[in-house]
């Protein structure tokens, strides 16, 4: 498993290299007031891309560790609980000696 997931990382790194090294171009982009911001284009993808990325993998991390922490407390509170004690077993009938009068 260890080594698809290394494959798939190696992959991903080898297809944004040959994009990068294809589309070196620059590229001017146009902004408020009359502002331009010449850049190269892979920089200006990967810019975009951790845009939208990390504001939602921050998300992500914060619901896994609400859910870790929620879990942790509802552990602690059945630890605490103990099972309810069986109902006490009646005593076996016994047979009183009644008194000849």
């Amino acid at each position: 498993m260890r080594f698809l997931k290394t494959l798939i990382w190696v992959t991903i790194i080898v297809g944004l290299v040959v994009f990068a090294t294809n589309n070196w171009t620059p590229v001017s982009v146009s902004l408020w007031g009359g502002l331009r911001l010449d850049t190269k284009l892979p920089a200006l993808v990967l810019v975009a891309f951790l845009l939208g990325f990390v504001p939602l993998y921050i998300l992500h991390r914060m619901q896994i560790w609400r859910m870790k922490r929620r879990i942790i407390t509802l552990e602690g509170n059945q630890r605490g609980v103990s099972s309810p004690l069986p109902p006490p077993v009646p005593p076996h009938p016994t047979y009183k000696a009644v008194d000849p009068i």
